[in-house]
């Protein structure tokens, strides 16, 4: 009862009310901090949690493809798409292409960015 009441005292004087009304951390046989207190080692990382990072080889390769094969014919009609502005109808062709929302989006996204980079390139020529 003696951690309480210090608790309650600091907690007055100092006008603090977030302090959590538990006791110290000791090597106690039930509740919810039971067991031998230990120091806890820094988790390795998986390589599941490195699952999807895309890696510059990776990048390389589809850079490469993209620019031997160009854009699918689907991918071009999003261009012209979103040339004329119809932002929200590219996404539904994509996503009635791609089969999800979350992809579409990501399609739409991804050919915006090519649309970008192909008006900096020819700002550049100019």
């Amino acid at each position: 009862k003696q951690w309480y009441q210090r608790r309650v005292r600091a907690t007055q004087s100092t006008g603090q009310s977030n302090l959590r009304m538990t006791p110290p951390a000791m090597e106690l046989c039930v509740g919810l901090d039971k067991g031998h207190k230990v120091t806890k080692l820094p988790k390795r990382e998986k390589p599941s949690q490195r699952k999807g990072k895309r890696s510059k080889r990776v990048k390389l390769i589809r850079d490469v493809v993209r620019e031997v094969s160009g854009f699918s014919p689907y991918e071009r009609r999003v261009m012209e798409l979103l040339k004329v502005n119809r932002d929200k109808r590219a996404l539904k062709f994509c996503k009635k292409r791609l089969g999800t929302h979350k992809r579409g989006k990501k399609k739409r996204e991804e050919m915006i960015a090519c649309l970008q980079a192909q008006r900096k390139a020819q700002a550049a020529q100019a």
